[in-house]
């Protein structure tokens, strides 16, 4: 099969065929680092990851770019609210930002560029639309993009060009537009604000043109696929094509692809609602940061997701019971033979998986079939028909599978000597039957991050993460 993925411009699920033969380009809309990214953002993330994830796991060459937008009125609000810089506020929360990717999982995109080292491309950008027609100046400096001069408009988002703009960042009377649907590609200077000295006058760049430009730098003017939440159709989307395609005259992007919100209770999480939840916070009251990955990809991405305790519950027994099978897998040892039939056990899986993520990336019958298998890997050590071998190989082919979900226990590193040295004083007090010695050593190691499990293989440890 060829990986289907499901256009929000078509309307349809289509066949990848990259620009590039075997490369594929693809954008995510990163955050404005104006406060601490809260987990709703991250199912976006997750969302690019996983899908970065499972084509390179399928062979293509990708270069992923995603932004960081760091300037804009929030933020200009909070530097002054917290008597700073924009550049100090920006820059505190990319770092948390990453932070948190990291806690998540998230590989680093190729690119993480921020909007404020991409002014040159921006100017770039407006002056190819000034001299086309598409862009205006007003009174105050700033310059707008001209719908009525673009008649394909609203595509993406399937609007009437002649409706009005709903949702804009900017108050439709702060700026001497000449048409409420008009939005700003430069703004112009103001007291107390930032400002750029430019080709195109002194002010700061709209939001929009912030992610054409980047995106185009990184990417070029036509690129395959543009990711982002589905609040950002209209009008983010909808203004990056219109600005880019007047701009260059090609097509800007050749799939688009748009995540449903995450869910508490039965609203979207939101800082507006004031209903958010913070990776820190999460992971400080106890989840796992892998349960909390898992339980923020566990449905298809263009399905809304509940999250609460009962979807971090469910993702944490699932966590326990995955790093239950690695260390059975690295303990256990047998003379028996090979079992004849784990080879197509673990193609079957392979083949299930692949089948379904191919599907516009189904991750819920891919991470089913994955914990089928280690349901039926756990059965088949618990009969002992594996051999030491196919132990092995079963705990390599699970490492290849992890290259797209990243849920896997890490490999382990040796341990402190201090802490090797309590385990082999347990191992010592369980030969001679001394039970009390042997409790009292699992919890001083439980203590220190070590969890201690007897099993007919002996004594087996993993990382309490």
């Amino acid at each position: 099969m060829t990986v289907r993925l499901h256009d929000t411009m078509a309307g349809a699920t289509r066949e990848l065929v990259p620009l590039e033969p075997g490369h594929v380009r693809i954008y995510t809309c990163g955050p404005t680092v104006y406060s601490t990214a809260h987990v709703g953002n991250f199912r976006a993330f997750i969302f690019g990851d996983l899908l970065v994830r499972y084509l390179r796991f399928r062979a293509y060459q990708v270069t992923w770019v995603m932004n960081v937008t760091d300037v804009d009125d929030r933020i200009i609000k909070g530097a002054h609210r917290e008597n700073v810089t924009i550049f100090e506020l920006s820059e505190k929360y990319r770092k948390l930002l990453v932070a948190d990717m990291e806690t998540l999982g998230i590989h680093m995109p190729d690119v993480m560029p921020k909007a404020t080292d991409n002014i040159p491309q921006m100017v770039e950008l407006i002056e190819a639309l000034l001299e086309k027609g598409h862009a205006y100046r007003t009174d105050d400096g700033s310059i707008f993009f001209r719908i009525s001069s673009w008649p394909d408009y609203g595509r993406l988002a399937r609007i009437d060009p002649q409706g009005m703009r709903v949702g804009e960042r900017v108050e439709a009377d702060e700026y001497g537009k000449d048409d409420v649907r008009d939005f700003a590609l430069w703004k112009g200077p103001k007291p107390d604000e930032p400002s750029w000295d430019t080709a195109v006058g002194p002010g700061r760049p709209g939001w929009h043109i912030e992610c054409s430009a980047m995106s185009m730098r990184y990417l070029g003017q036509s690129f395959d696929i543009h990711t982002g939440g589905i609040d950002l159709i209209f009008p983010h989307h909808t203004d990056e094509i219109a600005q880019s395609e007047a701009a260059t005259g090609k097509k800007f992007v050749n799939y688009w692809l748009h995540n449903a919100f995450l869910q508490l209770g039965s609203q979207k999480m939101a800082k507006s609602l004031g209903n958010i939840e913070r990776v820190a916070d999460i992971v400080a009251r106890g989840v796992p940061r892998r349960a909390l990955r898992l339980a923020l990809m566990s449905a298809h991405y263009r399905a809304p997701l509940s999250f609460g305790e009962d979807s971090i519950q469910a993702a944490t027994s699932a966590i326990e019971r995955l790093d239950a099978l690695f260390a059975a897998l690295t303990a256990y040892r047998t003379d028996g033979p090979d079992d004849s039939a784990l080879p197509q056990l673990l193609e079957e899986t392979r083949a299930g998986i692949e089948a379904a993520l191919d599907d516009d990336l189904n991750v819920s019958p891919a991470l089913a079939a994955m914990f089928e298998l280690v349901r039926e890997l756990n059965r088949r050590l618990d009969a002992r028909t594996l051999s030491t071998a196919d132990a092995a190989r079963a705990t390599g082919f699970l490492r290849d599978l992890d290259r797209i979900f990243g849920i896997a226990p890490a490999g382990e590193p040796a341990l402190p000597a201090e802490l090797q040295k309590l385990l082999d004083e347990r191992s010592t007090a369980r030969e001679a039957r001394d039970w009390a010695a042997s409790d009292r050593l699992r919890t001083v190691l439980a203590e220190h991050g070590i969890l201690v499990e007897d099993t007919r293989d002996g004594q087996r440890w993993r990382r309490d993460d």
